[in-house]
């Protein structure tokens, strides 16, 4: 069997070490992994690859920046002669970013067939690209890996019982990566660790393109870095807004993007996360540590819906209320996320659907 895993994206790289590990050790699998170059920044993207031992991709498309259309055609062009070249009998795409979309497209115009790791999930906010992009990719592919029972529920509620697909409820896999590197983690350099404090990012676009929105974050941030640490290490994106509008950061500690590896141990240690992030809310959960997460809706209710996770936008009160007052469920023994053998399930599904 013949697979193109399509990786563009930090929180598809943490997945696709996962899979990659277990490929490998799989002779019946040959796996040619392409990267869109969708995140072009080096800590954020090729760090990846060797942090994870994630095997060196073969195609390497350098499509970075540019508007949603632009970078999705351009990565549509040059897959779809990836795709004629290879002759793959399955594209594996992961998550919800511009390359998933576009892989999957290359792929149903060349009658291949998609194999679509985390579907089924829904924001219900058609004004998120990332929700344009999952919706349009799971109506498209043939098998569909539900991390969760909502996100199954979902497809179920949406007719894909009468499409020509198959619905696998899995668990997510992005829970045994970030467990598996947790016993490598470790804390970025130059900087001194010796009092409690709570770890934040920011990145959506949503969040980031309107200022009075990454006006009112930052405000509540400061606000809070006056009695507790609060750390970020700041987008690309995040860092040009901020630097245009010249917003305040005198309480917050800005450092560099960080690799995955110190990333999970920064979470690993923290006493807190806030986020606009869809991947460290989950990660989060994994590592037990509550989560405020600066959007109004979440892909990932069950968090919301046991208290580990609360909704607060961009709301000044709520975000003061949430990390001051709210008190969080702190019992995280609950089975959200499916059990010990997610890959192996995949690449079983993968197998039987192939013969």
């Amino acid at each position: 069997m013949k697979i193109v895993t399509i990786l563009g994206a930090r929180p598809q790289f943490i997945k696709a070490s996962t899979f990659s590990r277990a490929i490998q050790k799989d002779s019946d699998i040959e796996e040619i992994i392409v990267h869109t170059g969708q995140h072009y920044d080096e800590n954020m993207s090729s760090v990846f690859f060797e942090e994870m031992k994630i095997p060196e991709p073969k195609y390497q498309l350098g499509i970075g920046g540019g508007t949603h259309a632009e970078m999705t055609g351009k990565m549509l062009i040059k897959l779809e002669k990836i795709l004629i070249k290879e002759k793959p009998d399955w594209v594996i795409v992961f998550g919800d970013t511009n390359s998933t979309l576009a892989g999957a497209l290359a792929a149903t115009k060349l009658n291949i067939k998609i194999a679509h790791i985390e579907s089924g999930l829904r924001s219900f906010n058609n004004q998120m690209p990332e929700e344009i992009n999952r919706i349009l990719t799971d109506r498209i592919s043939d098998l569909l890996f539900c991390p969760t029972i909502a996100a199954e529920e979902n497809l179920i509620k949406e007719g894909f019982l009468n499409y020509q697909c198959k619905i696998v409820q899995v668990g997510d896999i992005m829970k045994e990566g970030a467990r598996y590197f947790r016993s490598f983690a470790t804390p970025p350099p130059n900087i001194i660790f010796d009092k409690p404090f709570k770890l934040v990012t920011i990145h959506r676009a949503e969040n980031t393109n309107d200022s009075n929105k990454l006006f009112t974050i930052f405000k509540a941030l400061n606000e809070l870095g006056n009695s507790s640490r609060i750390i970020m290490p700041i987008h690309p994106r995040t860092k040009k807004r901020v630097d245009e509008l010249k917003i305040n950061t005198d309480n917050i500690e800005i450092i560099d993007p960080l690799g995955y590896i110190e990333m999970i141990w920064m979470i690993n240690n923290c006493d807190g996360v806030i986020t606009d992030s869809g991947g460290l809310q989950k990660e989060a959960y994994f590592f037990s540590k509550p989560c405020v997460t600066l959007r109004d809706e979440t892909e990932w209710k069950e968090l919301v819906n046991n208290n580990f996770n609360v909704l607060v936008g961009s709301n000044y009160d709520k975000i003061i209320h949430a990390l001051t007052s709210h008190k969080f469920n702190d019992d995280f023994s609950l089975e959200l996320y499916g059990g010990n053998n997610i890959t192996s399930l995949i690449i079983s599904e993968l197998k039987k659907a192939t013969i």
